[in-house]
């Protein structure tokens, strides 16, 4: 952002026109329905509508053993049975499908009370989120959340959370063209709503507001569809139109089959026949027919199958899963794809050092010295057996591997008089640290961040300042790099004169520097997740890896969890862009082979689940960016996190 511009923003009048035209910056809310409706829908399900039917002919007959029999009062005992049995099972359906929509109306609440720095009438002022329109200059800084849409006017050292979109916590965003990624989800110059600046600071201009952003698709295409049916939904419909068609059959042979025998008797022919005495038999035949119908019914199953997919329910609920339909907790017993996250769903979601290669005669101390104050990033202390970063992922990767090894980054980062720094940008692409060695009782320069970039400063005479050679540490770069790692390179040097480092421009000017070594920087696969793959794919499941990541990360990850192997093509890997511009017809065809969807928007993972659900597949969607892997186990056990609609 070395060129500064004035920027004038929006007039009152200009904000007036743009929120007539594009409408207020907030999520429209679905309105539900009244609750005694909600209700009503529970006696809509057919086994319940059967139930409903024998308990009217249940009560006929009873009614008339009571009057005509005087069989006394207990001649109710089976249609209070059947009511009681209809009222238990819809009444625990609602009461835990409440519960759950009470808990995603929590969820799904957004606040629009926070306020933000926009720029209007050339001056810098706040207003609410939902206040934000179409055109509006917004100043973001490390650590807000994204209100809106837009395009990138200024970014520095600029990395956001897409985590809520693609899965990925860390993406790089830039304002200079030479720098945009080809095969980015969304352009390196356009931030969306819903995601958070990690790392750095931005102004840009607002593009789309509320529904219209990609949050607000998002938004509106989870909203739950109920013409879904669910594979016991398509049971239990088959099984009550059977015993309807059954029961009426049995209760129409009864009534013709007792007919046939009143008839046959020859002291009731037609000449003879008493016809008052033939319709006490007619109205006891009807009611004999009437009973099969009633004891056909199985009062018992719509409980049962209430209790059974309650208790999934609470399972599901008490590990942070929430399932809003209460029959969406048995689609993922019947699940035949899962199209599962990257980010924090296969992975752990926390950046670890992986390996390490520094020069053997480097000391330990040194090594932890620059680790600690050539850095921004803290960590949590919290929770002792497991703190948590602060700041910079990658950053705090070097601080837990320090930690991991006994060594408190804080007491030497205390002890460290900082006298320059140089803090990371993406322009630079490197870190520098001027501090009073408390170890060497010097001033000691640190460097950390991209190898190749950090290498160049590690010249002196012709001759690479350490004791492995150049060619060794690029040749293990590449060995990284091909395993979709992140890799940072150290270097330090002792400095006579402190104030010739850093030129005007904001650069080192020092070569001469001996380099430390270098680090391999991932994301670690679940230690449970390569064996859950194996048993789903063992079972017949398919599985497809759908991430915002880049194409050789997500084909890491998946070889890593055992899903891509020396078989696999490039027919088995797609990317997003890719996966957009081919027809329906075409991905049907590709569909089954796909393994690896690399730089997918959430639209593509709609359109994937839409399209596996045309061939008849049952379609498990988890991940994006959550912090557990519950879809893989679940699919072992029964359990469900939904079908791609309910939940």
């Amino acid at each position: 952002m070395a060129e500064k511009h004035h920027y004038k923003g929006l007039t009152d009048a200009q904000v007036l026109e743009s929120r007539a035209k594009h409408g207020e910056n907030s999520l429209s809310s679905v309105e539900g329905e009244p609750l005694w409706k909600q209700f009503l829908e529970k006696f809509t399900d057919p086994i319940i509508i059967i139930l409903l039917v024998a308990l009217v002919f249940s009560f006929g007959v009873s009614t008339y053993e009571f009057t005509v029999h005087n069989t006394g009062i207990h001649a109710f005992l089976e249609p209070v049975g059947i009511l009681f049995a209809v009222l238990l099972a819809t009444g625990v359906a609602f009461y835990f499908e409440q519960k759950a929509n009470k808990q995603f109306e929590i969820l799904n609440q957004v606040n629009d009370d926070i306020y933000y720095k926009v720029i209007r009438n050339e001056r810098i002022t706040q207003v609410l989120k939902k206040d934000i329109v179409v055109g509006d200059v917004v100043i973001l800084e490390t650590g807000e959340e994204v209100p809106a849409d837009g395009e990138l006017l200024e970014a520095v050292s600029l990395h956001v959370n897409e985590s809520t979109l693609t899965g990925e916590p860390m993406v790089h965003k830039t304002t200079n063209p030479a720098d945009f990624e080809a095969e980015a989800t969304y352009p390196s110059n356009y931030i969306c709503r819903g995601t958070s600046v990690s790392d750095g600071h931005c102004i840009f201009e607002v593009k789309k507001v509320g529904d219209a952003t990609e949050y607000g698709k998002v938004f509106e295409g989870v909203q739950i569809d109920n013409s879904v049916k669910t594979p016991l939904n398509e049971q239990l419909d088959h099984l009550a139109g059977m015993i309807t068609k059954i029961s009426y059959a049995i209760a129409a042979l009864v009534i013709v089959g007792r007919l046939i025998v009143y008839f046959t008797n020859p002291a009731n022919s037609l000449d003879t026949i008493d016809w008052v005495s033939f319709g006490g038999y007619l109205l006891n035949t009807v009611m004999i027919a009437i009973t099969v119908v009633v004891v056909a019914v199985p009062e018992g199953l719509p409980m049962s199958v209430t209790l059974s997919l309650a208790y999934s329910m609470r399972s599901m609920m008490a590990t942070n899963n929430l399932v809003r339909k209460m029959h969406a907790c048995e689609t993922m017993g019947a699940t035949t794809v899962i199209c599962t996250d990257k980010t924090g769903t296969l992975t752990q979601n926390q950046m670890t050092i992986y390996e390490t290669f520094f020069n053997a005669g480097i000391d330990e101390k040194l090594i932890a010295e620059s680790m600690a104050v050539n850095s921004t990033a803290y960590l949590d202390f919290t929770d002792k057996d497991k703190p948590s970063v602060l700041g910079n992922p990658t950053e705090g990767a070097l601080l837990l591997w320090l930690y991991g090894k006994g060594t408190n980054y804080l007491p030497i980062r205390e002890e460290s008089e900082v006298l320059q720094q140089l803090t990371f940008s993406t322009e630079r692409k490197y870190m520098a640290t001027l501090v009073q060695s408390p170890s060497l009782g010097k001033p000691v320069l640190y460097v950390k961040g991209a190898p190749e970039i950090v290498m160049t400063f590690c010249h002196e005479g012709g001759k690479f300042l350490s004791d492995i050679s150049q060619a060794d540490f690029e040749a293990k770069l590449l060995q990284y790099q091909n395993q979709a790692m992140r890799t940072i390179g150290f270097a330090y040097k002792v400095i006579d004169d402190p104030k010739a480092i850093i030129s005007e421009n904001g650069k080192l000017v020092v070569n001469g520097l001996h380099f430390i070594g270098i680090t391999a920087i991932s994301d670690p696969v679940r230690p449970d997740v390569p064996a859950s793959i194996e048993e789903c794919m063992h079972a017949g499941i398919q599985v497809k890896i759908v991430t915002g990541d880049t194409p050789g990360t997500a084909r890491e990850i998946a070889r890593q969890i055992h899903l891509w192997d020396d078989t696999c093509t490039d027919r088995n890997q797609i990317t997003g862009v890719e996966f957009a511009a081919m027809s329906d017809a075409e991905l049907l065809d590709r569909i089954g082979d796909l393994r690896v969807i690399s730089r997918a928007r959430p639209l593509d993972k709609a359109r994937l689940v839409n399209l596996l659900q045309q061939k008849g597949e049952v379609v498990a969607v988890t991940g994006d960016g959550t912090n557990d892997a519950p879809a893989l186990k679940a699919a072992q056990v029964g359990l469900s996190m939904g079908d791609g609609t309910s939940v």
